[in-house]
């Protein structure tokens, strides 16, 4: 059973999430929240699996009751938004969130999302990701990485950055999901890089993988 929190300040919206949701089995909204600040104190009382916060929250936007819900616990983070901009996304992502729909393509997207964040894996709707990859377009070439990282750790790299699992990329190499940490966590180290957002922002900066 995956446990939910909602956190939304338009209390219809919080009631056709809730719905949507205990329709499905597997689910279950543990909290609610009309604020940031109430989103925060909320998850930190209940400590649900996944977060569904509104970017535009009272008090403490989403990108500010993320970064908070993330330093101190595992929960997941889906933004659930009518905003649709490549630096919010992006700040986003810096910021922990690993999913990032509009609530116009709630339809579409919003099991398919809580499922992919129940596993731990990213999930932006086809629109984000090319806003995003369209911002990255006109950034210079990041520095020279052949001295910089070993082969294994670029090939590594660039199957991550292109959207691939630790385990998928640990078939796609044939060795193990061990091996793939270790090569990713050294290569993400020496890059100076700390999510997996900046990893792909670097591997397109570094012509690894294409905008």
């Amino acid at each position: 059973m995956q446990r939910v929190l909602i956190a939304d300040d338009h209390l219809v919206v919080r009631r056709g999430l809730r719905a949507i949701l205990e329709s499905q089995p597997g689910w279950e909204i543990v909290a609610e929240a009309a604020t940031g600040e109430e989103a925060v104190e909320e998850a930190l009382r209940v400590r649900p699996d996944i977060a569904i916060l509104d970017f535009s929250l009272p008090d403490l936007d989403g990108l500010q009751a993320t970064r908070r819900i993330r330093q101190s616990l595992r929960t997941e983070v889906l933004i659930f938004t009518m905003h649709e901009s490549e630096q919010i996304i992006r700040d986003l992502l810096r910021a922990g969130a690993k999913g990032y729909i509009l609530k116009t393509d709630a339809d579409l997207h919003l099991l398919a999302a809580l499922n992919a964040l129940s596993h731990h894996r990213p999930y932006l709707t086809w629109r984000a990701s090319e806003a995003l990859l369209d911002s990255l377009k006109d950034l210079p070439s990041a520095p020279h990485i052949e001295g910089l990282l070993t082969a294994r750790e670029r090939e590594v790299v660039t199957l991550i950055a292109d959207g691939l699992s630790n385990k998928r990329a640990a078939l796609h190499l044939d060795v193990s999901v061990k091996t793939i940490e270790s090569h990713r966590a050294a290569a993400m180290r020496k890059l100076g890089i700390s999510s997996t957002a900046e990893l792909v922002r670097y591997a397109v900066r570094s012509h690894l993988i294409s905008a």
